[in-house]
């Protein structure tokens, strides 16, 4: 499932609106064990053009 959700979100990284709700049901779908590495992933991939919305969704990691 965690890729599925990856791929579903680089579809739709176009779109703010879309990112959001996509990513919103995608940490639904996840298990508590891909979590980590889903937010390390997104961070990566998306942290310069959704900082603030990824922040929203995950807690710093410290």
């Amino acid at each position: 499932m965690l890729e599925y959700v990856k791929t579903i979100l680089q579809k739709v990284s176009f779109s703010r609106y879309l990112f959001e709700r996509e990513l919103k049901k995608g940490l639904r779908y996840l298990m508590p064990s891909e979590i980590e590495e889903f937010r390390d992933w997104c961070y990566e991939m998306f942290g310069r053009l959704y900082l603030p919305i990824l922040n929203r969704y995950f807690r710093p990691a410290y």
